[in-house]
């Protein structure tokens, strides 16, 4: 590979990119009003569910006291009482309680919390002991703050890689490269150099410039995360190139950018939870690279995970890359026929 080659190509499609401001805009403004809007509309904090996990088994109102029968309360089996408590810590649950122990966790800056602990007392349960634990609340907007990043990086990968060489083709800049001495992989390479870094500058100015206002939920590496959203940035331009390997069309390849962005939007995780929905469509959102790195992400904002933790995450996604530049250099055509 010839590296003045490779460079040359890299900087102009970073020229080319810089500047179109109607897309440079794009991949900076509209991320910030989704944050912005997310953090004003779940601003209220109220609840009609109350959440309590149960340590020690199952919770037998028969047993255990009439607590654990009280409406409106969804008693959550916690295997593990750490990680319940922690919870508790950022307001994930609202209540802990061990049975074996007879003992139980709130937060002292829960209303939540102060509320069952009133139920817990007046259902004659009194001879739990109370432990206090303090920590900040884990909003709506620290939840879906990686899904909006994962996001912004999806549609500015797919179409940013994608629909601009299938442009390339149609126009015939491809057939012009193909009687340089430029070669298919370090077109490539460039493209997705290109991409990468001003996908993850971008992803970082906004993350940076929304948290001074926000104040984002981080209790985990700052490290880790970049290297979550560049493996993720990485593995859905892989993509791009795959998609944009053979298609002639700029129509064509809207349709197919669509097909598989829209989807991979709605079932990646990025607004709400799957953990309700069909084991079906849990299995089927496996497939998409941005699953992975909105689950990796969120571990490591919400959960602390370091990189052992989210290496799985990390391996998918690497595994995922690698296929679809190999499938994609292998069927990449320079021309239209």
């Amino acid at each position: 590979m010839n590296l003045k080659r490779t460079f040359a190509v890299f900087v102009a499609r970073n020229r080319e990119f810089l500047r179109d401001r109607s897309a440079l805009g794009w991949n900076v403004i509209f991320p910030v009003f989704i944050v912005a809007g997310f953090a004003f509309a779940f601003s209220g904090g109220n609840s009609t569910l109350f959440k309590v996990g149960v340590h020690g088994g199952g919770a037998d109102p028969a047993v255990h006291g009439p607590f654990f029968a009280t409406e409106h309360i969804r008693f959550i089996d916690e295997p593990e009482l750490e990680h319940a408590i922690t919870a508790v810590e950022r307001h994930q649950l609202d209540m802990v309680v061990d049975l074996a122990t007879r003992r139980y966790w709130v937060n002292d800056s829960s209303a939540n919390g102060y509320m069952l602990e009133r139920v817990l007392r007046g259902t004659g349960t009194a001879d739990y002991r109370r432990e206090t634990v303090t920590g900040r609340e884990i909003r709506y907007v620290d939840w879906v703050i990686p899904g909006v990043l994962g996001m912004n990086m999806m549609f500015s990968a797919l179409f940013g890689v994608g629909y601009v060489i299938v442009r390339y083709r149609k126009n015939g800049v491809l057939k012009r490269l193909k009687a340089t001495p430029l070669t298919a992989f370090e077109f490539l390479t460039a493209q997705v150099a290109s991409r990468l870094w001003l996908i993850v500058f971008f992803s970082t100015l906004v993350y940076v410039g929304t948290d001074l206002f926000v104040d984002f939920a981080m209790f985990g590496s700052y490290v880790t995360l970049f290297l979550v959203f560049v493996m993720g940035a990485v593995s859905m331009i892989s993509l791009g190139l795959l998609i944009a390997a053979r298609i002639a069309s700029e129509e064509m390849a809207d349709g197919v950018l669509n097909l598989i962005s829209w989807p991979m939007m709605f079932l990646s995780g990025v607004w709400f939870s799957l953990e309700g929905t069909h084991p079906a469509v849990q299995k089927m959102a496996q497939i998409f690279p941005l699953t992975h790195m909105t689950d990796a992400a969120r571990a490591v904002m919400i959960d602390g995970a370091g990189v052992v933790q989210v290496a799985p995450q990390l391996g998918v996604l690497a595994a995922m890359s690698a296929l679809f530049i190999a499938i994609g250099a292998r069927s990449f055509r320079w021309e239209t026929e």
